[in-house]
């Protein structure tokens, strides 16, 4: 799996809580601290989630002074956007296709109808 980025991605947003720290760090960096509020866990906890995140690319850590701030670092998840892109156009054409199809069904069914009346 260490050879796959996006199968290393997808394991590591598998789990809700890394979702909501990746969430929480959507809106700027943060300390694992603060990262560890909302969570009845404990640090060595949150620190195993944080070392996850970290493998897969998603966060970076940094070390300021006493201040250790975590940044949300959004290449795999653009990697991730575009493999579910693939698919995302796939499953528009299919619908694309069906819309067809219901307008013809539509369109012959309103003209049996007007034959029907005459």
């Amino acid at each position: 799996m260490a050879n796959d980025p996006l199968s290393v991605t997808f394991a590591a947003l598998a789990d809700p809580t890394r979702r909501a720290i990746l969430a929480r760090l959507s809106r700027g960096e943060t300390t694992v601290t603060e990262l560890a509020e909302p969570f009845d866990m404990s640090m060595p906890a949150i620190s195993k989630h944080l070392k996850v995140l970290e493998r897969a690319g998603l966060i970076e850590r940094g070390r300021e002074a006493q201040w250790r701030p975590c940044r949300l670092q959004a290449g795999p998840l653009r990697d991730v956007e575009g493999w579910v892109e693939q698919y995302r156009i796939h499953w528009e054409e299919r619908l694309d296709r069906l819309g067809d199809y219901l307008r013809e069904l539509q369109t012959r069914e309103k003209s049996d109808d007007d034959s029907s009346e005459q």
